[in-house]
């Protein structure tokens, strides 16, 4: 009676204090779903009171509802009285089942230590008969039998290494040991007998006995199967020493064949008589081929070291050519699994996988490189031989003797490069070849490519490296004589001024210029230093790619690249001097006329029309000749411009005094001027491109500084103040010598200017606090459509004045 008013105060604790979280009833609604509201979480009582009695007639069954309600909660108390009994039960159970389980354990320990002890005692027994009879064996050389008890038997004993304290075990383990020692002492001698020292051979060929003993020295020590293999090749390549003695004379390079061709032969001989009698995973004819490598390479190091004055570059690369052949066919024979075995020996690693167009290198039989565009990409499969370099390795101490030919094959053809150009001369103009790359060029890079290649096969250390100094030399010769030294001469660089041309310039008549070969001449130059300088890059990489990766910081050609950069610098700067000078006379005719005088705006001047004249002369024929390197003509045009537009103002300035007509007219030049150097990229040609938006931008800037000039000096000068300022606002010049230039432009006297130049320096904006230099302004470039008013208003005056 008392445990039930506990468990009833327990509920009503329970009912008091218990409040789960939503996740909690979400799950308790899924695993016991219910659609009684007083299973509700959210229950309320008024609404649920409501719907049993939703009117005041149904009152009327109050005491049968309430009877039901409170059967409802006698159930529900009985339900939590058995779980909370059942829950006291639950320790004694527990314990219950501890016990059985325990009991469960010891008999599985003894059942598994009696399984135990049945499976020693028939190792054991299997041990003791397994040593009786290796020991019978042993004694009648039954190897085939040996082989297979033996490895039994060493398994077996493995199972009592931890019963070695036992006298009887460790007395069998001895017997084991004993026996194998025995056996190995016992087959060693086998072989000897079957291959004495002296190279005499057992008649017929090998026994069934041998064959089986190299079964049991699998078994044994690795060092017995390694001595076997050992006296066996060294017997079969006895012979190769004493005919190949460095005194004799099939020793020296030109008759390397013959040993190549005396092992073709022995491998032949060895397949033949001994391939079944050695395991197949000895790989003993491979063992035989390498071991003959090893040999053959230090004999060869050793008899080049002594007549090293005799190694000739013909001589060397046949010997070369005929190892690496003999390397390769190795290759296909053999998978070199037993590279690794021998000291100091190791698989060369496979080239890597590059998308470089240098690393598709294809050779021919003769070991020499197809010649085929440096720049053209292919499909490219690097054979992984792993016997590569076993033997030519040996040649890598030789090859400064390969390294110094091509310093002479090199220096030869640029000397023919260099004559075949003075023969032929420039590309002709007007043809296919006119500006085009110089052919010399691509059959220098084509030569490169063959020693690259070949070199790399003979060597990826130092020698390449030697190779890439060689290449260097001879880059920058190109550059210098062939490329530097065949560019046109100008006045500015030949030596100084000559009488004609002081005569030409006081006569004021038209500067030396280049004619149209000596034009496609640079245009060729510049054209070919681009190729030499993008293909220079390419084997730069390319080089990086085959030498070893321990000597790639050494392999730099930024040096020679430079110097084709330069190259095409002076090219172009010669195009842009040479297009400068022509219009210099008329510049200066310019700066000649007497502004002052004219009377009224006309067409545009002379000295306009000749500057058009040459630049419509030049421009098509170096586009036409640049048209594969747009990049550098484009280059041009805004040098040429750079250079042009300065030169302009400066002779505007020496145009003084000028009236307003003259203004008006020198306004309408420098229109003039400014529309043919903004379709300058594009004239004389049918295709009209858009000139890049740079080329426009110092285009516009430029000549609207000149149109502002003009425009300040056809302003009035009085009221001073405002002139001053209009001149500030509009050249943004804080320059005080630049404002004296225009007030010599407009002729004002000396004393008018003294009080200008003071006016003009307070009416300077203050610079920023901290700048450094003197008054400096932002000048905004106008916009399109500002421009076209202005081009308007310009000609509405000009109109106005005729």
């Amino acid at each position: 009676m008392m445990m039930e008013e506990e468990e009833l105060e327990f509920s009503e604790d329970l009912e008091a204090i218990l409040h789960l979280t939503p996740e909690v009833q979400l799950a308790i609604e899924q695993v016991f779903p219910s659609q009684d509201p007083l299973d509700r979480a959210d229950f309320n009582a008024v609404e649920y009171i409501n719907t049993l009695f939703p009117t005041e007639q149904s009152l009327a069954n109050i005491d049968e509802v309430v009877n039901k309600i409170r059967l409802k909660i006698r159930r529900l108390d009985d339900n939590i009285r058995m779980v909370v009994r059942g829950q006291t039960n639950v320790g004694q159970d527990g314990r219950q089942v501890k016990e059985i389980t325990r009991d469960i354990k010891q008999l599985d320990h003894a059942k598994r230590h009696l399984t135990t002890s049945i499976t020693t005692l028939n190792h054991l027994h299997m041990l003791a008969r397994g040593v009786d009879s290796l020991e019978a064996m042993t004694r009648r050389r039954q190897y085939g039998e040996v082989a297979n008890l033996l490895q039994g038997v060493v398994n077996v004993l493995e199972h009592f290494h931890k019963y070695m304290g036992i006298p009887q075990i460790r007395q069998l383990s001895e017997r084991v040991k004993a026996a194998q020692s025995e056996l190995g002492t016992q087959i060693l001698a086998d072989f000897e007998e079957a291959f004495p020292a002296q190279g005499s051979k057992r008649a017929g060929g090998p026994s069934n006995v041998l064959r089986d003993a190299c079964l049991v020295a699998n078994v044994l020590d690795p060092r017995i199967k390694q001595e076997i293999i050992k006296k066996f090749i060294r017997q079969h390549l006895s012979e190769y020493m004493v005919l190949f003695q460095e005194n004799q004379d099939v020793a020296w390079l030109d008759k390397i064949d013959r040993r190549y061709a005396w092992i073709k032969r022995q491998l032949v001989d060895y397949e033949e008589k001994y391939g079944r009698m050695f395991p197949e995973e000895w790989c003993m004819t491979e063992r035989i081929a390498v071991e003959f490598c090893h040999i053959t390479r230090t004999e060869l190091a050793k008899v080049m070291r002594t007549r090293a004055k005799e190694i000739e570059v013909k001589l060397l690369l046949f010997a070369i050519q005929r190892t690496t052949n003999f390397e390769g066919l190795l290759a296909k024979r053999f998978s070199g699994c037993t590279l690794t075995d021998g000291p100091g020996v190791k698989r060369p690693e496979p080239p890597l996988e590059s998308t470089n167009p240098f690393l598709e290198d294809e050779v021919g039989d003769d070991g020499s490189e197809m010649e085929e565009d440096l720049d053209r990409p292919k499909k490219h499969k690097a054979p992984d031989n792993p016997f590569h370099g076993i033997i030519s390795k040996c040649f890598e101490p030789h090859l400064y003797v390969y390294i110094e030919s091509q310093d002479k094959n090199l220096g030869e053809m640029i000397d023919r490069f260099v004559s075949d150009f003075r023969a032929q001369g420039p590309p002709k103009a007007g043809t296919e070849d006119g500006g085009a790359v110089l052919p010399s060029c691509a059959d220098l890079f084509v030569y490169y490519k063959k020693c690259m290649v070949q070199c790399s096969q003979l060597s990826t250390g130092e020698p390449m490296i030697a190779l890439t100094t060689i290449f260097q030399k001879y880059l920058r010769e190109y550059a210098w004589k062939i490329l530097s030294g065949n560019l046109p001469k100008t006045s500015s660089n030949s030596g100084g001024l000559t009488i004609k041309s002081l005569l030409q310039e006081k006569e004021g008549s038209e500067a030396a210029k280049f004619n149209v070969e000596e034009l496609c001449l640079i245009c060729s130059i510049l054209s070919t230093a681009e190729y030499c300088l993008a293909t220079t890059q390419q084997l730069e990489e390319k080089l990086k790619e085959k030498v070893d990766k321990t000597l790639v910081e050494r392999i730099n050609l930024t040096g020679e690249m430079d110097t084709f950069s330069n190259v095409i610098s002076n090219s172009i700067q010669l195009l842009v001097q040479d297009l400068d000078a022509a219009c210099d006379p008329a510049l200066t005719a310019m700066s000649k006329m007497p502004w002052q005088s004219v009377e009224h705006v006309g067409d545009q001047s002379p000295y306009v029309t000749s500057v058009i004249m040459h630049i419509k002369q030049n421009v098509p024929i170096i586009r036409g000749n640049l048209a594969s390197t747009r990049k550098y003509f484009t280059q041009f045009c805004i040098k040429f411009t750079n250079s042009f537009i300065p030169k302009f103002i400066n002779h505007l300035f020496r145009c003084k005094p000028i009236s307003m007509v003259g203004a008006e007219q020198l306004l309408l030049d420098t229109h003039s001027l400014k529309t043919v150097l903004l379709d300058l990229p594009s004239i004389g040609s049918q295709v009209v491109r858009k000139a890049p938006a740079s080329y426009t931008k110092i285009v516009v800037k430029g000549m609207t500084r000149a149109e502002m000039i003009l425009k300040v000096v056809m302003a009035p000068h009085e009221p001073s103040v405002v002139f001053v300022d209009n001149y500030i606002k509009l050249l943004a010049d804080g320059n005080p010598e630049t404002f004296q230039k225009t007030l010599d432009m407009k002729g004002l006297k000396r004393s008018e200017q003294s009080s200008m130049l003071e006016l003009f320096r307070q009416r300077l904006p203050t610079p920023p606090s901290g700048a450094d230099g003197g008054p400096s302004f932002s000048f905004s470039t106008p916009t399109p459509e500002q421009e076209n008013s202005r081009i308007r208003k310009l000609e509405k005056l000009i109109k106005k004045r005729l």
